[in-house]
């Protein structure tokens, strides 16, 4: 192997100045990707009354050590300035201070920039209060998981009852979805029980304003329940797979055009249903 490589080396040695004068071939400057090394046993010097120091290389001296590799180097965060609206990151104009990772997928598309001199003097007079799509950049992301979620709100089975604020409220909670009660907007209509006939399992839909701006529509179904898990209604397991007759018809245009759940596979109700 190492007379291989000997050979391979010696071809290149005769056009040695040649090659070095050709910039398409050979690039000068260093890369980010170069390695330092050394050798672990160096090779040893001629004596000066003693014949030449053999040619050949023995194998421990191809044996080396790395002194600086590129992996080794602790990538400091990079500053950025967005040009463009960027979902759960930024809007346009916005300084930011990302990681290598992140800053180098939004430079190569164009959606940010270095922040240089140049840079921030070149975008210094963006108007972000114009510009903004969002109040946030996590709104977008917010928005479609509240589209898309189909909230149960339990009611009691046996007890009168009349649907209020915080029953939603409570249900968003056992849901994951963390919002005050006052950013919750009741249905026009009054919703009380409890109703297993004409109310199980039946849809309406709320309203949750984000951040004092944006509103996105919930989709809410009703659920009878019960202290004791017997005698509470049954719903099939599967449930969330079948669209639901709204509580209102008047409701039902404004629901139908709302996204269901992802894993809603059928377009027909669920006809058969146990209490």
């Amino acid at each position: 192997m190492l007379n291989s490589m000997k050979n391979v080396l010696n071809c290149f040695r005769a056009n040695e100045n040649s090659l070095l004068e050709c910039s398409k071939i050979i690039a000068l400057q260093q890369k980010r990707t170069s390695y330092v090394m050394k050798r672990k046993y160096p090779v040893g010097l001629h004596k000066k009354t003693g014949p030449r120091y053999g040619e050949k290389l023995k194998h421990r001296h191809f044996i080396y050590e790395v002194i600086e590799s590129p992996y080794d180097k602790e990538l400091k965060p990079l500053e950025v300035i967005l040009t463009d609206y960027v979902e759960g990151i930024g809007n346009k104009g916005e300084k930011l201070t990302l990681k290598h990772s992140i800053a180098y997928k939004l430079i190569l598309p164009g959606l940010a920039v270095y922040a240089s001199p140049e840079n921030i003097e070149k975008y210094k007079d963006i108007d972000n209060e114009s510009k903004l799509a969002f109040s946030s950049p996590y709104v977008p992301r917010t928005m479609n998981i509240l589209m898309s979620r189909l909230v149960m709100v339990p009611m009691n089975i046996n007890n009168p009852w009349k649907l209020e604020r915080w029953h939603v409220h409570s249900a968003l909670r056992s849901h994951g979805i963390i919002c005050p009660a006052e950013a919750i907007k009741m249905p026009d209509h009054e919703i009380s029980g409890p109703n297993i006939e004409l109310m199980e399992n039946k849809e309406f839909y709320i309203e949750v304003t984000i951040n004092n701006k944006e509103k996105q529509l919930v989709r809410c179904r009703i659920h009878h329940v019960h202290k004791t898990p017997t005698l509470c209604s049954r719903l099939p397991a599967d449930f969330y797979k079948y669209p639901a007759e709204p509580i209102f018809p008047e409701d039902k245009p404004i629901l139908d055009s709302m996204p269901r759940h992802r894993l809603c596979k059928h377009t027909e109700p669920l006809v058969e249903m146990e209490y």
